[in-house]
């Protein structure tokens, strides 16, 4: 795996996690194992990974869930939002590209663990695309645009936490 110098950025829907990367490895991947799976709650989990050293978060800490004996998993406790998936001895962390201030950044370059890979898989790019939120209902797209409490995708040096219930 190659290591990449370079500053990124990501963190949970809500904000109260968020974290920052010196480097990055080339490992993009799909997994498809059962366990990311349900973790994500999609048919795969989209991971890239920050070598250890390179990683610290510098807003809250994330929740960890100890998912086997070698891997622990981590979330934020305030909105659920899956951040990573961590080998306990590989020394690297798989950051959910899409908890990446860029997701863009970061295609893919392999499918891994598919042997849970659903059937459909491969004819998803082939489905009807019904285009930008807007287009599926402007009064939909202007009222959630208005009422959005989600974290802006960069860094902010303070945050006030919107959309918490009690």
């Amino acid at each position: 795996m190659k290591r990449i110098e370079m500053e990124m950025s990501g963190g949970c829907q809500c904000g109260a996690v968020r974290y920052h990367a010196s480097a990055m490895l080339d490992n993009s991947h799909l997994c498809h194992c059962r366990m990311c799976q349900k973790a994500s709650g999609n048919i795969f989990a989209a991971l890239v990974a920050a070598p250890d050293e390179a990683l610290t978060w510098t807003r809250g800490k994330p929740s960890v869930w100890k998912s086997s004996e070698l891997v622990e998993r981590g979330f934020c406790a305030n909105c659920g939002t899956p951040l990573f998936f961590h080998h306990l001895e590989n020394g690297r962390t798989n950051l959910m590209i899409g908890s990446v201030d860029d997701p863009h950044a970061f295609p893919p370059l392999a499918n891994t663990c598919t042997e849970n890979m659903v059937a459909w898989f491969d004819t998803i790019t082939g489905i009807e695309n019904t285009g930008a939120t807007e287009n599926n209902g402007t009064d939909w797209a202007a009222a959630i645009k208005e009422s959005n409490n989600q974290h802006p995708d960069h860094d902010t040096t303070s945050w006030a936490m919107r959309g918490r219930d009690g």
